[in-house]
């Protein structure tokens, strides 16, 4: 009797996020048609389109923030569409959300807004959150502010507190919603450096902008959202190559044409 192989074929790669015909629509507006896409561990995939294509929406989804009308969305291969807000939880503990305006609470202090998440997801004690906010803050840059309110920050400072928040429970995965948006140049090269960074500790990041300096930066892939669906996925090579006529009027930043 022969003995058994000690070679093991490998198990095959899983996306991350495996999207497939997503449809959203808002009363007679259909915003997402029929979406399909993967999204890869460890990549930096950056959704491209112009103002009102749909990006936020489809980042949206992607969080549980809002269900679609049709469609799956599968996270590390479970389904998350249809899931109610506790069966989203661990979904919300392995992918974190950096919101358009950061969104961080007004009455709490920097500290509050960044232990915040550590509160609610973890059994730690005060001394262990404090810890905890002093690593995050000081990746974005941001020693020793602990005790300032939201409102004695800058816009760029703001967008960094929360992005601590967001990795305060070390997440698989962030969605980046517009990280740039109002940001003057030499901010926005900041946020750009710090979504590298966490880009670099293993994270897989989602970018949704309009931002072409920042996607160009971080991004491994890219996919241009136009009409509901993706016109083109693929890498910054590939994009330059398409001779997709859209496309190609985005990336090179040409006027719209004018009644």
């Amino acid at each position: 009797m022969s003995e058994p192989s000690t070679l093991q074929a490998a198990a095959p790669r899983r996306p991350l996020f495996a999207v497939r015909d997503l449809v959203r629509r808002y009363g007679e507006l259909t915003v997402l048609d029929g979406v399909g896409f993967e999204i890869w561990p460890g990549e930096c995939f950056v959704i491209l389109g112009r103002s009102g294509s749909g990006k936020s929406v489809l980042l949206r989804q992607l969080d549980g923030l809002e269900q679609p009308d049709a469609g799956s969305i599968l996270f590390d291969g479970g389904e998350i569409v249809g899931l109610s807000e506790h069966g989203l939880l661990p979904l919300r503990r392995r992918v974190a959300m950096l919101f358009q305006g950061g969104a961080l609470f007004d009455s709490m202090t920097v500290a509050e807004n960044v232990g915040y998440p550590l509160a609610q997801h973890r059994e730690l004690s005060k001394a262990e959150i404090a810890e905890k906010v002093a690593e995050k803050l000081a990746l974005v840059h941001l020693p020793g502010i602990e005790e300032k309110m939201p409102s004695a920050l800058s816009g760029g400072m703001k967008k960094r507190v929360a992005l601590a928040r967001s990795l305060a429970l070390d997440p698989e995965a962030v969605l980046f919603d517009e990280p740039t948006t109002g940001l003057d140049p030499m901010t926005s090269a900041t946020i750009a450096r710090l979504i590298q960074k966490v880009h670099g500790l293993g994270m897989t990041c989602v970018v949704v902008t309009h931002d072409m300096p920042l996607a160009r930066r971080v991004a491994d892939r890219i996919a241009f959202l136009d009409g509901g669906r993706f016109r083109f996925v693929g890498s910054w090579a590939e994009a330059e190559r398409s001779s997709d006529a859209g496309l190609k009027a985005f990336l090179a930043g040409e006027e719209e044409e004018t009644p």
